[in-house]
C-alpha cells in the first residue's frame, strides 16, 4: 500500500503544500480545542435559541447525506489500496461482538432488560459524525480509509444485528433478518459511499475530476458540520441515582477501549499510520443509534442517552490524549 504523511487540515482534500509535523502536543491539543469549541458553540447556540432541537435533524441529514459521503470520496480517491485494508471491515464488526458480549456477561445475574440495555448501550462506535473529523485532521486518506472500512464493519452491527440480539436476549420475538439488515445497510448514503469508492480503489478506477473537485469542496465541510450536529444535540438528563450505571457502562467502555488500543498499536502487523488509527478509533463514543434502540425495546431511553451525551466527553478527552501520545 502506498503510504501517505497526514495533512494539518480539517478538510479531507487537506492541505497540498504543507504537511502537519507529527508530534506536535501543542498542535494537537490547539486542533482539539478547536473541535471542543466548535462542539460548545452549537450547545450555546441552541441554549440562546439560534438553534432548536430539531435543527440537529436537519444538520444531521446533510452530515449523513451530502458532506460526509463526499468526504469519503474525496479521501478514497487519493489513496492505492489492497485487499488487504478490507481486514479493517472484520476488526470493526469483532470490536462491536466483543462489547455487546460484555454487555450480557456483566448483566449473568442481573434482568433481561439489564442484559438488553447493556449489550445497546456499550457497544457501537459514532464513526461517521464524531470521529472521522479526528481522523481527517489528524491522519492522512490511508487511515481516513482504514476508518471507513472500520466503520462499515461497524455498520452491520449498529443498524440492525444488535438490536436484534438485545431483543432475543430481553424475550422480543424479533429474529436476526438478513434481508432486513441488508436493507438498512445499503439504504444509508455513506455505507454505499464505501462501498462504490472501496471498489474503485481496489480496481484502480478513477471518478470524473468534476466530481472529485465537487466532493473536496463538499467533504471540506464535514468536520464542522458534524461537530456542530453534535453540540445541537448535546444534553444530559439522568437522576442521582443513575449516576453509578452511567459510570459503570463508561469505565468498561474506555476501560476495554484502553485495551483494544494498546493491542492495536503493539500486537497488530500493520504499519504505524494503520497502528495508529485503529487505537484512536477504537475510542470513539457510543453510537448515536444506541438510544433509539433502547427506546425501540421499551428501555430507559433518558439514561441511554446520558450515557452517549457523555460518552461524547470522555472520547474528546481521550481521542486528544491518544493523539498526543501516538503522534
Amino acid at each position: 500500500m502506498k503510504e501517505y504523511a497526514p495533512c494539518f487540515s480539517g478538510a479531507p482534500a487537506g492541505c497540498p503544500d504543507g504537511m502537519w509535523e507529527r508530534g506536535s502536543m501543542a498542535a494537537v491539543l490547539a486542533k482539539a480545542m478547536a473541535f471542543v469549541c466548535i462542539i460548545a458553540m452549537g450547545y450555546g447556540l441552541k441554549k440562546i435559541g439560534f438553534f432548536h432541537a430539531n435543527d440537529f435533524y436537519l444538520i444531521s441529514k446533510i452530515v449523513v447525506r451530502i458532506t460526509l459521503p463526499a468526504a469519503i470520496v474525496s479521501n478514497f480517491s487519493r489513496i492505492s489500496m489492497d485487499m488487504s485494508l478490507l481486514v479493517f471491515c472484520v476488526i470493526g464488526l469483532v470490536c462491536n461482538i466483543v462489547m455487546v458480549a460484555l454487555g450480557y456477561l456483566m448483566n449473568v445475574r442481573n434482568s433481561r432488560e439489564a442484559k438488553a440495555f447493556d449489550m445497546l448501550n456499550l457497544s457501537g462506535y459514532n464513526i461517521g459524525n464524531f470521529t472521522m473529523p479526528f481522523v481527517q485532521s489528524f491522519l492522512g486518506p490511508v487511515g481516513f480509509a482504514a476508518t471507513s472500512l472500520f466503520d462499515a464493519g461497524n455498520a452491520v452491527m449498529c443498524t440492525g444485528v444488535t438490536k436484534s440480539v438485545a431483543s432475543m436476549v430481553l424475550g422480543g420475538d424479533e429474529k436476526v433478518s438478513i434481508k432486513k439488515m441488508l436493507k438498512n445497510l445499503f439504504s444509508s448514503v455513506p455505507f454505499d459511499a464505501y462501498i462504490v469508492m472501496t471498489a474503485l480503489a481496489i480496481l484502480g478506477l478513477k471518478l470524473p475530476q468534476v466530481l472529485l473537485i465537487f466532493a473536496d469542496t463538499a467533504g471540506g465541510a464535514n468536520a464542522f458540520l458534524a461537530l456542530l450536529m453534535i453540540g445541537i444535540g448535546f444534553e444530559i438528563h439522568a437522576d442521582k441515582e443513575k449516576t453509578a450505571k452511567i459510570v459503570r457502562i463508561l469505565v468498561v467502555r474506555y476501560g476495554t477501549a484502553l485495551l483494544f488500543a494498546l493491542g492495536f498499536y503493539f500486537l497488530s502487523p500493520f504499519s504505524q499510520e494503520l497502528r495508529q488509527t485503529l487505537a484512536i478509533v477504537v475510542f470513539g463514543p457510543v453510537s448515536s443509534v444506541s438510544p433509539a434502540f433502547t427506546g425501540e425495546l421499551k428501555g430507559d431511553v433518558e439514561l441511554a442517552s446520558a450515557v452517549n451525551s457523555l460518552s461524547i466527553l470522555c472520547s474528546i478527552v481521550a481521542i486528544t490524549v491518544a493523539l498526543i501520545v501516538l503522534l
